[in-house]
């Protein structure tokens, strides 16, 4: 995993997530949505978290999904 992280930007938690009772799946980046997984892909995504044992492995899960959404240039 080291060298996927090589600048150390998951240790801030940036990415968080939460279910509704249509087990719809939400992902925050920095507390704005960005991602929201439903049916297959949500549940092959709930899948994955709890699968893991910390939290650095939970980061890394939801930055895959939510893809190459940063450029760099955003705030």
């Amino acid at each position: 995993m080291s060298q996927i992280d090589k600048r150390n930007r998951l240790d801030e938690t940036p990415f968080s997530y939460r279910v509704n009772k249509a087990q719809t799946v939400f992902i925050d980046y920095f507390g704005k949505q960005v991602k929201i997984l439903k049916g297959k892909e949500a549940d092959k995504f709930l899948t994955k978290i709890e699968a893991v044992n910390n939290e650095k492995e939970e980061q890394l899960i939801m930055a895959k999904v939510t893809g190459n959404f940063k450029r760099g240039n955003e705030k």
